[in-house]
């Protein structure tokens, strides 16, 4: 089943994770928006830079820093997905309590392992 994500931190370069995801999740089958600094496009998929309010996301996978999230925060949870996953090195316990008071599901997991071991 096709699960719309939210890859937020989207890169333009090949060798960097949300890439990767951006391409994996496609060819997994699902709809895939990324949202980043820089326009562009990764396989098919547009870079967005505008930030897509009033989008229904089922996952939002994050690629940025702790000390790069704060603006985020408020954004994302608005959203209201169905979960957050915190990729390796975006773990934020704040961000994760604040998801969790808002009824919104948190894994602290790595997307791509989770498409390729089908528990995503």
């Amino acid at each position: 089943m096709s699960k719309k994500t939210l890859v937020v931190g989207a890169s333009l370069k090949p060798g960097r994770y949300a890439n990767m995801a951006i391409e994996l999740l496609n060819q997994y089958g699902h709809d895939v928006v990324a949202y980043g600094k820089d326009k562009g496009k990764v396989g098919d998929i547009d870079i967005q830079t505008e930030w897509p309010e009033g989008e229904l996301f089922d996952t939002v996978t994050l690629y940025v820093a702790p000390s790069n999230q704060e603006e985020l925060m408020p954004k994302v949870l608005a959203l209201n997905p169905r979960r957050i996953i915190f990729n390796p090195g975006t773990e934020n316990v704040v961000f994760e309590q604040l998801a969790h008071q808002a009824g919104i599901g948190v894994d602290e997991a790595c997307t791509l392992v989770m498409l390729r071991t089908n528990q995503y």
